[in-house]
């Protein structure tokens, strides 16, 4: 513990004079444009769909309003799709804080979201699709047991047979069948026999071991404070249950956490919070967190090996990144400083989300792009209100190569495409787009909705 104390006194020292440049060669949070928690991870294809709550950006406690989405095909580089569900499509929720760690899951080609309510139960909304739009069937909560928050953290499973189960809870574990319909339930609520160093998040998986057989895996934010991520183990999805240890000790470089674990390509992995992002521009606490993730990996027996903190962790891209498509202005492996949002607010409201605050040297990086035999030209998509700027294209770093650039002038509020011309631009490269001001302007540069390549 004292060895986890000393780590984070060092890395927050070490958060607050790094250049971002520096930063983004360390397993940072997956998410620098807003800040995120309580991941919740979802396989579907050849997609990770990663939902999670949004710390609201000058908050100082916890004000949680929305749920959000990122999608990813290679586990470093993050499509953001901004909110997908928040607390005004439960009607019967007059409050305008709580939308807390949430959980999605499909069945049957429909979507559902299992979402706390701050002291209201566990509420569930659905849809047709990943993205949304997500509607509240019941029109009240799923469960509700007492007026004290316990009802918090759901996690949802879909046994191999087919029956599914509701896990949540704080401080004890609770649990409860789900009907097909994935909207009722089925049975009485159970109360799980205390686990070892159990606090909240619950987050339940199955998996066989070498020896093929099956053990069913509860993750969970370990007694706070500061909270780690713990363990258990069980032949059975309702127990009884036995703590095994930690995926990752308690530290104080999260304080809080809440674990997500699925396993994509053939590799586990293990998300979970911290405050790393936030400690980029300030050494003083406040509730804006940011989801990281690293590899998990299991012993012949199936127990899981202890996990270094996220920044030691090991994570490599899964597949090289393609640009010879349209490719959202949002998708990125680091872009710290840089904001997402669906509205101008200097203008009309535009459904388009894009990335802004673009200043001068500042710069999103997409990882493991493949270039093939060469790309010959850029185009991007922007809109400038001022005097406008110029997106470089370097490659392997910020003052990489310069491939191309192109000049972003005076749109107004309306969206144009500017293209350059690329030169040595072949192979597999990290990307960097580097945005450059004006002499006029250094500032809000302009808007940047997509950018695709051609051959």
């Amino acid at each position: 513990m004292k060895k986890n104390i000393l780590l984070s006194a060092t890395f927050a020292a070490m958060c607050c004079s790094l250049h971002a440049q520096e930063s983004a060669k360390l397993n940072m949070p997956i998410i620098q444009t807003k800040f995120t928690a309580d991941p919740a991870p979802y396989v579907h294809g050849d997609t990770v769909y990663l939902y999670t709550t949004h710390d609201e950006e000058n908050a100082e406690g916890f004000l949680m309003k929305d749920w959000l989405l990122y999608t990813s095909t290679d586990m470093v580089n993050w499509q953001d799709h901004g909110i997908v569900a928040s607390l005004r499509d439960f009607k019967w929720y007059k409050g305008d804080n709580g939308a807390w760690a949430e959980q999605v899951i499909e069945r049957n080609g429909k979507w559902y979201m299992y979402c706390p309510i701050h002291g209201n139960g566990i509420g569930v909304l659905v849809s047709d699709s990943p993205f949304g739009p997500f509607k509240d069937p019941l029109g009240k909560p799923l469960v509700w047991r007492s007026e004290h928050w316990y009802d918090i953290d759901p996690t949802v499973w879909i046994d191999d047979d087919g029956q599914a189960y509701m896990y949540w809870g704080n401080p004890h574990t609770y649990c409860v069948k789900l009907n097909e319909d994935m909207i009722s339930t089925s049975g009485e609520i159970m109360t799980m026999d205390p686990i070892g160093d159990y606090q909240e998040g619950p987050w339940l998986w199955s998996r066989k071991n070498a020896k093929g057989e099956k053990w069913y895996y509860l993750a969970y934010a370990s007694t706070c404070c500061p909270e780690g991520i713990g363990y258990a183990m069980s032949k059975s999805p309702t127990g009884p249950w036995e703590h095994k240890g930690h995926i990752m000790d308690h530290t104080p470089q999260t304080r809080g956490n809440h674990p997500g674990i699925c396993e994509f390509r053939g590799k586990w992995y293990c998300f979970g919070l911290n405050y790393d992002i936030y400690r980029l521009s300030t050494s003083r606490h406040a509730e804006r967190r940011s989801v990281s993730v690293g590899e998990m990996t299991y012993n012949a027996d199936g127990t899981i090996q202890e996990m270094p903190y996220f920044t030691e962790c090991k994570l490599e891209q899964r597949e090289h990144f393609n640009p010879f498509r349209r490719v959202e202005a949002e998708t990125m492996a680091w872009g710290y400083g840089l904001k997402t949002t669906r509205e101008n607010p200097s203008g009309p409201w535009n459904p388009t989300l894009f990335v802004t605050d673009i200043d001068d040297g500042k710069y999103i990086l997409v990882k493991g792009v493949d270039f093939g035999k060469g790309a010959k030209s850029f185009t991007a998509s922007c809109s400038s209100k001022l005097w406008g700027g110029k997106i470089e294209v370097r490659l392997d770093a910020p003052d990489g190569r310069l491939a191309g650039a192109v000049e972003i002038p005076y749109t107004g509020f309306k969206y144009k495409e500017f293209s350059s011309s690329l030169t040595d631009c072949c192979g597999v490269h990290d990307l960097y787009l580097v945005f450059r001001g004006t002499a006029h302007q250094k500032q809000n540069l302009f808007n940047f909705d997509w950018w695709k390549m051609e051959k």
